[in-house]
């Protein structure tokens, strides 16, 4: 191993993401030790749960919607912006993909087609609202972002509950989907296409992030924005464009969810498992980078799907899985990391051999 890899490779151990994630598998290990379950039995139950034959589907799944907030969250967070409005504009996408499924006179591939793009329009128009309110009224963006989101999601409850309700239900949901007006999923799973949709979203992502100036304008307004004004970075027209940007995906992961199974919309069904939430906590630990929201996101709908397993296995709740979470989130936030003298030892020993 030349030096160049290893020092990336120790680099990366002793980051602090390492350390808040060993810190999280280590404490939540204390916790079922104290409650008196076996902390192996349970890890493994989670890994088994979530990567076995009969769980890896769900995780994709869950995968898929956590991958596409994670990603929608990101992006603004690169640039130093906090998009709290996920839901809001995650529910308007949704709700806009039903409505134009239900009433397009396309042809149901076209029709799935245009769902996905009005959903989309809708998150990144709801989004920039909130950066007009930032950039036009002075209302801070961590404030505009999250209090439109109430609105956008009581709008489609009453959508669902009234005008689109299917008739003779009793669940505040809207009539299903035309035949044919969903997207094709892989087999017999519920995995379907979306995920492909936020892979290549994630891809972008990482081209637009390492490869074009706008990405480099983001990550250096992220770090200095004082600089980046007196280097000519517009901060507003950046602010609306990242919003814009973000909303749309947003908007992406509310269609998808529609377009798959059930194939309409339920009121509650998307934000209830709290994508927004969990997709924030995946940038955060990835300090939005996108290789990493990649790998943190996969991470957290591991422990997502798997926290139902050990549950149904092992009688341990699921929401040790939250615990996790928030520790490493906690451990993140505190930049602890690994001694330097650990690594420096070793590696003076593996010169010596």
């Amino acid at each position: 191993m030349n030096h160049m890899t290893r020092d990336r490779l120790t680099g990366a151990l002793r980051s602090p993401v390492a350390f808040s994630v060993l810190a999280g598998v280590v404490i939540g290990a204390l916790f079922l030790a104290g409650t008196g379950a076996d902390p192996v039995t349970a890890y493994g139950a989670v890994l088994t749960g979530s990567l076995g034959a009969d769980g890896i589907g769900s995780t994709l799944s869950t995968g898929t919607s956590v991958l596409g907030m994670a990603l929608a969250l990101a992006i603004p967070l690169r640039a130093g912006l906090i998009n709290l409005g996920g839901d809001g504009q995650m529910v308007l996408g949704g709700i806009t993909a039903a409505v134009t499924g239900l009433y397009s006179p396309l042809p149901a591939p076209l029709t799935v087609v245009l769902a996905l793009l009005a959903g989309m329009a809708a998150g990144a128009g709801y989004a920039a609202l909130a950066a007009l309110c930032e950039n036009r009224l002075g209302v801070p963006l961590l404030v505009s972002s999250l209090l439109l989101s109430y609105p956008a999601v009581s709008l489609a409850s009453y959508l669902a509950r009234y005008p689109l309700k299917e008739p003779g239900s009793s669940l505040p949901q809207t009539r299903r989907l035309p035949e044919g007006v969903a997207l094709p999923a892989f087999g017999e799973s519920t995995v379907t296409v979306g995920l492909l949709l936020v892979v290549l979203a994630a891809a972008l992502y990482w081209f637009a992030d390492r490869r074009t100036a706008l990405g480099y304008e983001i990550r250096m307004t992220g770090l200095n924005p004082r600089f980046t004004a007196y280097a000519g970075v517009e901060r507003a027209g950046l602010t609306l464009r990242l919003m814009a940007v973000s909303g749309a995906l947003a908007g992406l992961v509310g269609a998808i969810g529609v377009l798959s199974f059930p194939y309409r919309f339920l009121d509650g069904s998307l934000t209830a498992p709290g994508y927004t939430w969990t997709g924030l906590t995946a940038a955060l630990l990835a300090a939005a980078a996108p290789l990493g929201t990649v790998l943190a996101s996969f991470f957290f709908a591991v422990l997502q799907v798997g926290g139902l397993a050990m549950e149904r296995t092992t009688e341990v709740p699921r929401e040790l899985t939250q615990v996790l979470q928030a520790i490493v989130i906690v451990f993140l936030a505190a930049r602890l990391r690994f001694p330097r003298r650990w690594f420096g030892r070793r590696n003076r020993q593996q010169e010596a051999v």
